[in-house]
């Protein structure tokens, strides 16, 4: 589904007695979930960015806002930690609690029977690809896992703070091309993405030129650079010719002193495979933008610049349930959220003892709501 979502960032928090409420909401709507569809269709869900949103809205959060994955994927982290019968675990999240991913993976390994070593290279990994590898002008703030014994799911946010927007990105497939499910965001009209499916040759042609060396990337990089800014270079001055325009601008990478260190860092561990270069020290972003620039500007072979944003979003089409927390598109309605909850808890426990029917009418609802025209306020 093409087109694109804007996600403004917002600031203040959810007043503690709406938080409770959503937090029971958004509990029973998890275990009705995993009792129809089991707990990978609920990552299944959550993979979608509509689905996600969706879920977002109908227990009363902002339908716009940058808050709607934090306060959605903390949440769910909340209650698969102290429901872990769920048969998932959140780990990681906002701010400091990226860093917490090796350490939380330790108990969900043992909670999940899965490897902690499995758990914290998807976190590493999923991260160098939404930081490092797409360079969409979104700085990361947020990076979550959802783990089930068989599966990992990513959420990740970023900020762009001068245009006030927020960006998600899902990611379902712990690969380096083509990773995301899907990705809300405003579309821009040109950044640098090494995970897509056309930068396939230049994701090699990195590895080629790392397998050169240290000395012969800086030499490579200052050769680039004289390229992109217009001036003759070597070549140039053997083959007699002009330096010819490159196709596309490039700012040139000036190579700092830290940038020097960290090519050096990334070229003593030799990367051989794609997976083993996005998780290799010293890839960072400046790093992958000169190897960028290199690849096209003096191997020919350029980096897709294409925005890979899939999903728009119809906020509207979702609020309804129990309004929403800024007034939009009402007042949030803490009876009504209540009342929900009150429904799920009975469908559910019905379901437990052998009664599906609760949840299968509840099911029912959906088609109904899809032959009703919108209101609009």
């Amino acid at each position: 589904m093409p087109g694109v979502a804007d996600l403004p960032l917002h600031t203040g928090r959810v007043p503690p007695w709406m938080l409770r409420l959503m937090e029971r909401m958004g509990e029973k709507i998890v275990e009705a979930v995993i009792e129809i569809h089991g707990v990978e269709g609920l990552l299944r869900g959550l993979s979608d960015p509509i689905w996600f949103q969706a879920f977002n809205n109908v227990i009363g959060m902002d339908w716009d806002s940058s808050g709607s994955t934090t306060v959605l994927t903390g949440i769910l982290k909340t209650v698969s930690w102290r429901r872990r019968d769920l048969g998932f675990l959140v780990l990681g999240g906002k701010g400091r609690s990226m860093t917490r991913i090796p350490e939380e993976a330790v108990e969900a390994s043992r909670i999940l029977d899965v490897g902690p070593e499995d758990l914290a290279s998807a976190g590493k990994l999923t991260a160098r690809i939404a930081s490092s590898l797409l360079q969409d002008g979104y700085t990361i703030y947020h990076h979550a896992l959802i783990a089930t014994s068989n599966t990992i799911l990513v959420i990740s946010q970023g900020m762009n703070t001068g245009a006030g927007m927020a960006r998600r990105y899902h990611i379902d497939k712990l690969v380096v091309e083509e990773p995301f499910s899907g990705i809300s965001g405003v579309r821009h009209e040109s950044v640098l993405n090494v995970a897509s499916r056309d930068s396939r040759e230049a994701r090699r042609t990195f590895i080629d030129i790392i397998g050169e060396g240290s000395r012969r990337i800086i030499k490579l990089l200052y050769e680039a650079n004289r390229i992109a800014s217009g001036s003759k270079t070597l070549l140039d001055y053997i083959s007699g010719g002009g330096s010819e325009a490159p196709k596309r601008r490039y700012k040139p990478v000036i190579p700092s002193r830290s940038l020097i260190k960290a090519i050096e860092e990334l070229a003593n561990a030799q990367p051989s495979t794609e997976e083993e270069l996005a998780l290799a020290p010293g890839l960072g972003p400046t790093v992958v933008r000169a190897l960028a620039l290199i690849a096209d500007l003096i191997y020919s072979t350029p980096t897709d610049t294409r925005d890979p944003v899939t999903h728009p979003l119809d906020p509207f089409l979702y609020a309804y349930a129990v309004g929403g927390k800024d007034g939009i598109p009402y007042k949030y309605r803490p009876d009504t959220a209540r009342k929900a909850i009150e429904v799920l808890e009975e469908a559910i426990e019905a379901s437990r003892l052998g009664d599906r029917e609760k949840l299968r009418a509840l099911g029912r609802l959906r088609s109904l709501v899809r032959g009703t025209p919108r209101a609009r306020y």
